[in-house]
């Protein structure tokens, strides 16, 4: 029998997780075009809404049911804006073991939303699911996403040489492929207790609810 994530929300105080719906197509659209997100993903530029319903309809679904991992939109749970997207990955059920993605929404950045949607998506894999590790690729250069990841406890394992490639946008606009080193992150469940303190300190968020 193929293991596979349940589908369900997870709340935070500011935050909802839930799965991608046909009304985010447009909103999901804009974001993954911004500058931030074509520089440090592979999703296509200039990025459609069909390829946004494609993947909210078809691929995103189809992560889960296939039991290859998760896709959270991420909404601030005032007022149901999209914020970002959170993506549990290459997950192996055997080790119990799965590697996790975000972005954010380029008005939704310096407000500590990655790092909060990240970290209460990695306490739920390692209360709820059981899973043992969660891993995180950055770009050596992608130091906001290296400061997500510091900040929710991980811990740098090493640099995987020439192993991705970025994209930068020449003084004539146009997008150039550039290669990268790749830093590697793990998160285990005990490196949480000490993240969820600092955050706290930091300012970042409190308290949790439950997930549905």
């Amino acid at each position: 029998m193929m293991s596979t994530f349940p589908d369900i929300s997870i709340s935070t105080e500011r935050l909802v997780l839930r799965p991608f719906e046909e009304l985010d197509i447009e909103a999901f659209a804009e974001m993954m075009n911004d500058e931030m997100v074509t520089a440090w993903t592979s999703v296509p530029h200039p990025y459609t809404r069909d390829d946004a319903r494609r993947w909210i309809t078809e691929q995103a679904p189809a992560e889960r049911t296939e039991g290859r991992g998760i896709v959270f939109a991420v909404t601030e749970f005032l007022t149901q804006r999209l914020v970002g997207i959170v993506h549990l990955r290459n997950t192996d059920w055997r080790v119990r073991s799965s590697e996790i993605a975000y972005i954010v929404a380029p008005w939704a950045r310096g407000e500590g939303y990655a790092s909060e949607a990240a970290f209460v998506t990695a306490r739920w894999l390692f209360h709820d699911q059981k899973f043992e590790r969660l891993e995180l690729r950055t770009a050596a250069d992608n130091a906001a996403s290296q400061q997500v990841a510091q900040k929710i406890g991980c811990i740098s394992e090493g640099v995987l040489r020439n192993a991705w490639i970025a994209r930068s946008r020449t003084d004539s606009g146009h997008w150039i492929e550039v290669r990268t080193d790749v830093i590697v992150w793990s998160l285990l469940p005990e490196d949480l207790t000490g993240a969820d303190e600092q955050l706290a300190d930091a300012g970042g968020f409190s308290s949790y609810s439950d997930w549905n």
